[in-house]
This record gives C-alpha cells, sequence and structure tokens, in this order.
C-alpha cells in the first residue's frame, strides 16, 4: 500500500494536520516528518511526536548508508524506504529544498487523506 503524502510551507499546519490524524486514530508509528534540514526535521518530530525514519523502519544497512550520504540522497533513500516511489522522491526532495515539510503516513486505508 502507497503511503498518503503531503507538502506543507507552515509549521503550524504540519502541527495542525498530524494532531487532526492522531485524533482519527492513526498511529504515531505511522506518521513521519521530512524536511532538508535536519534540525528543523528533528523539531517536527518533538512538536508532533511524529516517528523517525531511522533503523527500525529503513534496516541498519540503508541507516548506516544514509549517515555518509548527501542530506538529498538521504531523503530520497527515506522516502523510498517507506514506500514511495523513486521518481516521486525526486520530485518530493526538490519542493524539500524549497523548505518545505513533507508529512507522509503509512500503513492506512485509502480513506485517510492529508
Amino acid at each position: 500500500m502507497e503511503p498518503n503524502y503531503k507538502l506543507f510551507e507552515n509549521d503550524q499546519n504540519v502541527i495542525d494536520t498530524i494532531e487532526e490524524l492522531k485524533s482519527n486514530g492513526v498511529s504515531d508509528d505511522d506518521i513521519f516528518v521530512l524536511s532538508h534540514d535536519r534540525g528543523h526535521t528533528k523539531r517536527m518530530k518533538k512538536e508532533t511526536d511524529a516517528s523517525k525514519i531511522g533503523p527500525s523502519v529503513t534496516g541498519l544497512g540503508t541507516s548506516t548508508k544514509n549517515v555518509f550520504r548527501k542530506a538529498g540522497d538521504a531523503l530520497r533513500s527515506k522516502m523510498a524506504e517507506i514506500g514511495i516511489e523513486e521518481s516521486k522522491a525526486a520530485e518530493l526532495e526538490e519542493e524539500l529544498d524549497e523548505g518545505k515539510v513533507l508529512v507522509v503516513v503509512t500503513n492506512q486505508e485509502d480513506n485517510v487523506k492529508l
């Protein structure tokens, strides 16, 4: 099942959307936040309790490789690991370059929309 995702330009909209997802029964484990700035991603995850796309999701091998990859390459790799097609991940990564934030919901039925 392909994940649902949406790009945001405003952090408050990210927070509001994630709160709404949680109130509709979506688990923290199925919500991911990505941005091009690792510090920004970390702050957003802390603010929203979203999950990290780390070794438990990508596997130790991919996680280790991501340490040595450029930010864009690591982001595309993480998106691919959670089910976003590589070509779409490349498009989304370009949007993240512009300062946008990506919210991804996995393991949900199609009725969960962002």
